[in-house]
Formats: structure tokens, sequence, C-alpha cells
């Protein structure tokens, strides 16, 4: 007698760093898109839809995580033996398109895009491989008006989607500005070099490492709670004091006047004419905030945004939320930046050999809905869930068919029972799929013309109130006949009774 083979099952479960969405959520998700579109298409921009995947090569090398595999993407060789990979953002194929389409767009070119970008990093909490960004950008735009107009309408977009106003911080800075420190510190390397950009994550992190995290990766390097090490940028003593003593002199809370900041980097960046065009730039979107009515309790100037991607020129800017909740084991959480940009004068340049000025902002869709959960501001609204229209009768699945169709045509959402069960068992799956209303056709029914239809959010509100068997049989005011002609009329006015209950589950 032979052995019998083993079957094998794998084990469902879903990958690291990912998640599912189940339908509550992802109609939450949906209304929070809705209305950062609004914001975006009241702004005069237009939707654009790329790719998933890209060539490597037009993806570029800007990640900050540049010790990971594949520079922190998820890549795979074509059959052509081209690389492929999935993009990591937004931006960096808003940049091909342009690149591809230049001659034919308009310029000024303004766009906003949706969807899911993918990062090959270490996950955890709240940090996925896969998420949704909502971006918009400006493509030929040279002046900082582009850079202002980005801050204001992230503004807009978190007051919008129900963040008040002192509850959340447009925080901006100017590549410029540290550009202008780190030349005037003595730093060897050119912007973008090694060294450069560790100084500048460094800085990135001080928000979350604080003054001692930050001193540790200017220097000699740091190790983090779970044993990982992350070496510093090796900058002496002196040199890393001059950068905490900048990055400590960022806006604080009850600061009104941003020229009062930019004053304070002046004396920082010394001499250096680059430091200067800098401050310069940023004086100038102050004005134009003062002149939009847009003060420090919504956007402020604050040393420590640096931004760590590598593709950053210019201006940079954070949204950041202030305010601190509970997660569901009671442990405090700030979510801190929930969406960032800035200008990138240079990533269209790959492609066409000249400066192309760009700048844009990007929304972490993903980050911001699990903040606003935690906050009690996420529009998890359910929709009406649908009449269920039972089907008792095998041969007559043309007559249940007809029924909802009929509903459907009067605007009911409504489904008919698929699962080949008996009544007993489509009541149950009617009431756990949260049914407002059940529609009954049996042979009795059939024979007088008639059909039942059960009140399931009424019956549900009964069960509770009623103990007795007997009283609830002799009672049933939550199931009526009526004539199959007057379907749609009773259904609507059984729906209109519950018109606040947009689900329910007995």
């Amino acid at each position: 007698m032979s052995k019998k083979v083993k079957t094998f099952r794998p084990k469902a479960r879903v990958p690291k760093g990912l998640r599912d969405m189940p339908a509550p959520l992802v109609r939450a998700e949906q209304r929070m898109l809705a209305r950062i579109r609004e914001v975006y298409e009241r702004y005069g921009f237009d939707p654009l839809e790329t790719s998933a995947f890209e060539y490597a090569d037009a993806l570029g090398k800007f990640l900050p995580d540049e010790d990971r595999p594949n520079e922190g993407v998820f890549s795979f060789q074509d059959d052509d033996e081209q690389w492929l990979s999935l993009r990591y953002d937004l931006t960096a194929p808003l940049a091909r398109y342009v690149a591809e389409n230049y001659d034919a767009l308009p310029k000024p070119f303004r766009r906003y895009q949706t969807g899911p970008v993918w990062r090959n990093e270490k996950p955890g909490p709240g940090r996925y491989r896969q998420f949704t960004q909502f971006d918009a950008d400006t493509v030929a735009a040279p002046g900082v008006a582009a850079d202002a107009e980005m801050c204001m309408m992230g503004a807009d977009c978190l007051e919008a989607l129900g963040i008040p106003r002192g509850s959340y911080r447009i925080r901006a800075n100017n590549r410029k500005v540290l550009d202008g420190l780190l030349e005037t510190i003595g730093l060897e390397g050119e912007p973008g070099s090694p060294t450069y950009m560790t100084v500048l994550r460094a800085i990135d992190k001080y928000d979350r490492l604080g003054r001692q995290g930050v001193e540790l990766l200017l220097g000699p390097g740091r190790k983090d709670e779970s044993g990982d090490f992350t070496k510093g940028a090796g900058l002496s003593p002196s040199q890393i004091t001059a950068v905490l003593d900048y990055v400590e002199s960022g806006v604080g809370e009850g600061v009104t006047d941003r020229n009062l900041v930019l004053e304070g980097w002046r004396k920082v960046v010394g001499e250096s004419i680059v430091g200067r065009e800098g401050i310069d730039e940023l004086a100038e979107m102050d004005a134009l905030f003062t002149a939009a009515g847009y003060g420090t309790d919504r956007i402020e100037f604050n040393s420590w945004i640096v931004r760590g991607l590598g593709y950053y020129t210019g201006p940079v800017f954070e949204s950041d939320l202030l305010f601190e909740v509970k997660d569901e084991k009671g442990n405090p959480v700030r979510f801190g930046s929930v969406g960032s940009g800035g200008r990138y004068d240079g990533l269209v340049e790959r492609f066409k050999g000249v400066k192309v000025p760009a700048t844009g902002f990007s929304i972490g869709v993903s980050r911001l809905q699990s903040a606003l959960e935690l906050l009690g501001k996420l529009d998890v609204e359910d929709v009406q869930a649908p009449v269920v229209v039972l089907t008792l009768d095998a041969a007559n699945m043309a007559g249940y068919q007809t029924m909802v169709s009929e509903l459907r045509a009067a605007g009911i959402r409504a489904e008919l029972y698929l699962g080949g069960a008996g009544m007993k068992a489509q009541l149950k799956y009617a009431d756990k799929r949260g049914a407002p209303v059940a529609v009954i056709e049996g042979e009795d029914e059939r024979a007088k013309d008639e059909i039942t239809l059960k009140d399931l959010i009424l019956g549900a509100e009964m069960s509770k109130e009623i103990e007795d068997n007997t009283a609830w049989s002799e009672g049933q005011p939550a199931q009526v006949s009526v004539p199959r002609a007057r379907l749609v009329e009773e259904v609507v006015a059984m729906l209109a009774r519950h018109r606040d209950v947009r689900g329910h589950h007995g």
C-alpha cells in the first residue's frame, strides 16, 4: 500500500509590512480622497495617472535607505533584461511623464495624482511597505510663489479633513539654508554627497530622536533599540555643535513672526551666498503667506525640516499633526508628519538635460487616515446595507430577479441571495450583512400574489425587549405581508423609518 502524499496547503497570511482594508476603511479612504481632490481642483490642478512600474533607471537613486537592497525599492528584471521597479513615490514617475511629453504640455503644468506606492523598508507600527499618497505638483514654475501655494494648499487640505487650526502646522525650510550652514562649518563634499545626505537625514530625525540621538548620527553613529547600527556623518565636535545650535534655533510654540526666525538664520549662514539666497526665498514666501492670511498658527519656518529624499533643491515643507492620542492599548501616540514636499529643480533635468523647475506636495493618506481614526475624526459612516431578496424556490429565480431589479431601478441598494441555503440560513445571512429589510416570497405568498417584508432593524430591537416567545410570535409587527405590486413602495416606507440607521447587526 503506497504512502498517502500530504497535500500542501499554504498558510493564509498577509505579507509583512502590508495590510488588507475592509469595506468601512476603504469607503473612509475614498471620502478622504474626495475632500483632498476638491481642494486640489479648487487650486486649478488636473488629474493624471501613471504606471505603477517604471524602469529602474528612470526612478533614480533618491531614497533615504541606501543601505538596503535595491535602494529601498521592489525590483525585478524583465525578459528583455531591463530592470523594472514599483514606484516608491509619485514624483519620479511625474518627472518621466513630463520629460516624455514635454512639448505637448502646457507650462506651467499642474497635476494631481493619487495611488499606492511601495517602499522596500523595514516595517513598523503605522509604517507600511505599501501605502497611498495624494500629490499635487507644479512643473515649469521657477518662482517660490509656487512653493508658497503648496504650503497654503496643504493647510487647506488638513482643515478640509476636519483637523482644526492649532492641531496641525505646515513647517517650511529651504535646502539652500542647509547648504549655507554646511558650507559655513567647512563640511567637505558637494550637496547630494553621502556625508552631506547623512547630515541632512540626521537633522530630519530631530523631532523623533532629540538632541542626543542626532548628535550621535552627526558623529560616530547610533544603535537603535533593536540593535541595528546606523553609521554617522563623522563630523568634528565643533561642527556638530554648530549644526545642533542651528537645529535648536527653530521656531517655538507661540512665535508669531516668521521674520524673526529668518533673522536668526541669517547669522547661521554668515556670508554664504547660497544660504542667503535660501533665506531671501523664504522671506518672499512669508510675504505671500501674510498677504493670504496664513499666520504662524498654520505655517511656520522650522530649522529641522530638511526632507530625506535626495532630489530636493530649494524650499521644503512638512505637515505635522500636533495632538497626541491614545492607541487601543492606551499608549500615547503622536503621528507627526502626514504630508511633505518641496522644490526639485533637477529631477526632469535627468531626462531633458536642461533645468526644469518643479515643486510639489504629497499627503500620506494611509498615515493620515490612521491619525484621524484615533482622533475620532475619520468619516466611517456606513453606507445603507442592501435589501436582501430571499430565494426560497429555485424554480422561481426569474421572479426573484425581477424583484431585485425593480428595487435597484428605484435607487435602492439590493441583492439577490445566491448561497443555496434554506430560509433560516438566508435570514441569518441577511442579518449578518446588516440588511435593513428581507423580502420573502414562498409558495403561499406567490399563491396570494403577495410578499412578506421582514424589518430586520425593528426585529433586532424588539428581540432585545421581548423575552416571551408567545408574545413574540403573536406580535410580529416587524413582519408584514403586502401586495406584490407594492414591493418598491412598501420597502421605501420601511427604509424611511430607519433613515439614520445605515447598518445593523442583530
